[in-house]
């Protein structure tokens, strides 16, 4: 079909029929044309006419030397802001390697066109079933078939036309052939993708008898292209004078014969046939044998009179029908133009405004006006500007996302490589099963032929066997209800067991308190004065042999590990022979009490450290309420090493970036010149943490990587360089972090960043103003122990001295110590004093009771170690000693700092007139000594 009337987009190139008339010739003349039946395909040429929904006639081409289909049919194209889905007739021009889309198969112009020498095609697996996307270098098409199969057509298709197209391409670069030769199609020589098998073609979805079909949707106001409204009006006129001018010809609906008239009822009720080229019948004679039988059945049911009077008006009823489809379709295409009209009538008011205001302009009097109407050009110039910007942003945005689709494409191609080539693998265990599978039925067919008898025994041996199978089955019932039931009943011994260890800890636990309280009678009887001499001794004898007797010796019910998780003794050895007594009593408690709580479920701990870790690394966490909850109640072991490593890391950020290998630094620096060291850190190795069994042996790996830690803090901090107390921070940072450069910043954390200055020092003055700081605070919060402690005279800061320098470390148990540290990792120096205040309040009682001094000192150093309930002590700590603020403590530490500096000061003072006096009493015995020398002389 030529092109009518100037159109204002052209058609493309090499192609002046429209979709319909590459499958559909709407031109031709009414004819079926046949080859010759001796088997040539080259010029068999078969046209076959159809009736449209509209009433038009459509005439479809098919032409044996191509492959066996025209590559058209209806899809859905899902466009516009709205994103719905258009039906569009699409069309394979073979020429360009392109497809182009139309409205309807009879338009004359092409709404767009797909490039597919460079598309690639893929389908969603999560999408609308039928969808596939078309995505080349300039966008991507999506698109939807009718089902499944048409979408795998399609896509098969597609890729076998490109290939095709390609091939062509190199063969015209590589080898250019004569002009009297053109180039065909591979798709029927070439076989297929290997790894991808045949799809057959759906019938009436592509094709020519998709042209003949209505598409759906295609009558709806929404399918219209509101971005081409010329080539819709085009393509409008161009199938209004289609229909005109086809009026004007013979109708294809007014036939003559009543054969043929037989004939287009039979078409219109069936699909459309399309024979083959190597078939023998044609069109009309199948026609003609379908009119034959249905005039057989008519005439053996109604009369020959009967029969003509219908024959004579049968084409009056063809020609309604006809007329009713036209006029269904006129109606359908006025509302549609309509709606065109409607827009262009917009189009139209916005040239009006447009024209009006320039006319506005020039008929302006003042210059007010004019200037007026400038400006709101400017300002709407302005706005175009903007809106001119954000669609370069969004085009910078969507070439960024078109560059990653690109590598996202290569990476897909590598991966269609890979699985070509694992196709390829797989085709070949295919070939080899298959001639397995051949050869298995020779086997099979000779398996066949075996005689009645073997036959017969394999039936028996297969019935023996199903009995066999039945007894097992029930065998398998039988051992399964068994094991069911002695799950059941050690499910409930284990229970019973359980139960059973923790009432036994509990004995054992209710035993060690009535031994303590035992002790504790005797020992107020032995100071009762109502004793003769005689009870007194026996009293004597029996608490020397309680004293004497070992906690281990004791029947362990409930077994205890002698120490804790972090090799701490549990234990205690007391080396104070007037306190024994008191020892063991505090002992046995210790021990009770951790019966008790070894039983305890740490489960909602741990369900807390969980959820605030919930998955993230020590660098990602950050401080909150809730954290310093957490850490003041104590940490789980499974969770103190992160939270540990994130308030170092915390503190030493900046340093640690700046010098990312600085502990490796101070090793070296420690290696080779080890004059340099301390030697009192030699000393102190084999001082450290006696108790904990990572320690004891003198060539243990943790020695080593003490005496690292302590020597790389000498060269970080050449101002303190070592003293007594490090060696110990550093040992209990190693025990709890396992790493030696964590150890070490642990260290520096604490030395450098938590405590204040001067606290480590050879004057220790910043230690001296927090016990004077602590003794402020004893008298505000525990005024009855500080009045006994200064009638005594007993100087607590000789006690808690070592407390703050080593942060309770050897004074307190471990289980509570390390919820002391978690709290002062966090928290700072005012954790300490809390728990200092805690340790008092919590003994005050008993400490009220001793009257003697030294019996005080000795209480005092061991006290510490005999707390037992660790829960109690935190909650006096954070609960009782409310409020201790910490800028109280600043405030106070700054008053006493500035007394000890005029203490200093007027002892330095002090010192100098001595050595001043000294000197001038030295002089005068010199000259004395030198007179009576002279008097001798």
């Amino acid at each position: 079909m030529e092109t009518k009337g100037n159109s204002s987009t052209p058609p493309p190139p090499d192609m002046h029929k429209s979709p319909a008339d590459e499958c559909v010739g709407a031109e031709e003349p009414q004819q079926q044309s046949l080859g010759r039946s001796d088997g040539s395909h080259d010029k068999i040429d078969i046209t076959i006419h159809a009736a449209q929904p509209d009433g038009t006639s459509a005439t479809f081409r098919r032409t044996p030397t191509q492959s066996g289909t025209k590559l058209c049919g209806y899809l859905s194209k899902q466009g516009g802001p709205l994103k719905a889905w258009k039906s569009r007739w699409f069309a394979y021009e073979e020429k360009s390697c392109q497809l182009f889309y139309y409205r309807m198969a009879q338009d004359i112009n092409p709404l767009g066109k797909v490039d597919l020498s460079r598309a690639t095609f893929s389908y969603p697996l999560q999408g609308e079933e039928g969808t596939f996307h078309i995505q080349t270098p300039e966008r991507t098409f999506i698109l939807k078939a009718a089902n499944r199969d048409a979408q795998m057509y399609w896509l098969q298709q597609l890729q076998m036309k490109r290939a095709s197209y390609r091939e062509q391409q190199a063969e015209r670069q590589s080898m250019p052939k004569p002009d009297n030769l053109t180039v065909e199609s591979t798709q029927s020589t070439n076989c297929p993708a290997d790894f991808l098998p045949v799809v057959k073609t759906p019938s009436g979805l592509v094709g020519e008898e998709a042209a003949s079909l209505p598409a759906r949707g295609l009558k709806s106001p929404l399918n219209m292209s509101i971005k081409h409204p010329l080539i819709e009006l085009q393509n409008t006129m161009h199938s209004f004078r289609n229909r005109q001018s086809q009026e004007i010809r013979q109708s294809v609906f007014h036939i003559d014969d009543p054969n043929v008239n037989q004939k287009t009822l039979s078409s219109k009720t069936s699909t459309l046939a399309v024979p083959t080229s190597g078939s023998s019948q044609t069109p009309e004679s199948t026609a003609n044998a379908k009119c034959e039988d249905l005039q057989k059945n008519h005439l053996s049911t109604v009369s020959q009179n009967r029969k003509g009077y219908k024959e004579k008006f049968k084409p009056l009823d063809l020609d309604t029908s006809r007329l009713q489809h036209e006029k269904l379709s006129l109606a359908e295409e006025v509302k549609a133009q309509k709606e065109l009209v409607l827009l262009l009538h917009k189009v139209l008011e916005d040239a009006q405004l447009e024209k009006r205001t320039c006319a506005q302009f020039l008929a302006a009097e003042g210059e007010q006006e004019r200037l007026e109407l400038l400006r709101h050009g400017e300002r709407r110039a302005a706005e175009l500007r903007d809106h001119l910007e954000s669609l370069q942003q969004e085009n910078e945005s969507l070439r960024r996302d078109l560059n990653q689709r690109d590598s996202h494409i290569a990476e897909l191609q590598e991966s269609v490589k890979l699985l070509m080539h694992k196709n390829q693998a797989k085709q070949e265990v295919i070939l080899k099963l298959s001639e397995k599978l051949a050869a298995y039925g020779e086997d099979q067919h000779y398996t066949n032929g075996l005689e009645t008898e073997t036959f017969k025994q394999l039936t028996l041996e297969n019935e023996h066997l199903k009995d066999d199978l039945k007894a097992y089955k029930t065998q398998n019932q039988y051992l399964n209800s068994e094991i069911y039931q002695l799950t059941t009943l050690w499910r409930k011994s284990s229970e019973q067991e359980q139960s059973m260890i923790v009432k036994c800890a509990v004995l054992e636990a209710n035993n060690c308190q009535m031994e303590s309280r035992y002790l504790v009678i005797l020992q107020n009887l032995l100071e009762s004065e109502e004793l003769n001499p005689e009870q007194r001794e026996a009293i004597k004898k029996v608490i020397k042999d309680a004293v004497q007797a070992d906690l281990n010796t004791v029947i362990k019910l409930n077994p205890i590990s002698d120490y804790d998780e972090y090799g701490f003794k549990i234990a205690i050895d007391y080396k104070v022979e007037d306190l024994k007594l008191l020892s063991k009593i505090q002992a046995l408690e210790i021990r009770s009490q951790n019966l008790l709580n070894h039983e305890e479920c740490d489960g909602p701990l741990l369900a807390r450290c969980a959820q605030l870790l919930f998955g993230r690394p020590e660098a990602e966490l950050s401080s909150s309420t809730e954290m310093k909850r957490l850490l003041r109640t104590g940490l789980p072991r499974e969770y103190r090493v992160k939270f540990w490593r994130f308030m170092i890391q915390i503190r030493t950020k900046s340093i640690r970036e700046r010098h990312p290998n600085r502990y490796q630094d101070l090793c070296e620096n420690s290696r080779t010149s080890p004059h340099l060291v301390p030697r009192q850190i030699q000393l102190d190795l084999d001082r450290t943490l006696t108790s904990n069994q990572h320690f004891s042996p003198p060539s243990s790996p943790m020695i080593q990587k003490l005496e690292r830690v302590l020597q790389a803090f000498s060269w970080q901090n050449p101002t303190i360089g070592y003293v007594q107390g490090l060696n110990r921070l550093a040992a209990i940072a190693l025990l709890v972090l396992q790493d030696e450069e964590d150890a070490f910043w642990c260290l520096v954390v604490i030395v450098e960043y938590i405590m204040p200055r001067n606290y480590y020092t050879k004057d220790l003055l910043g230690c001296q103003a927090d016990q004077r700081v602590l003794k402020d605070l004893m008298s505000e919060k525990l005024p009855r122990l500080t009045a006994h402690l200064e009638a005594l005279k007993v100087d607590v800061s000789l006690i808690t001295v070592e407390w703050f320098l080593v942060l309770f470390v050897e004074s307190l148990p471990t289980r509570i110590l390390f919820k002391v540290w978690d709290a002062f990792l966090y928290e700072g120096i005012k954790v300490i004093f809390r728990y200092a205040l805690a340790l008092f309040k919590y003994r005050e009682e008993d400490i009220l009771k001793i009257q003697d001094s030294a019996e005080m000192y000795q209480y005092l150093r061991i006290f510490p170690n005999t707390i037992a309930d660790g829960r109690k002590l935190t909650s006096i700590a954070f609960n009782d000693m409310n409020p201790l603020p910490m800028k109280l403590l600043w405030n106070r530490r700054g008053v006493h700092l500035e007394r000890l500096h005029a203490e200093i000061k007027e002892l330095e003072n002090l010192q100098k007139a001595y050595k001043a006096e000294n000197v001038q009493c030295k002089d005068k015995e010199l000259d004395t000594l030198a007179s009576e020398d002279e008097e001798e002389v």
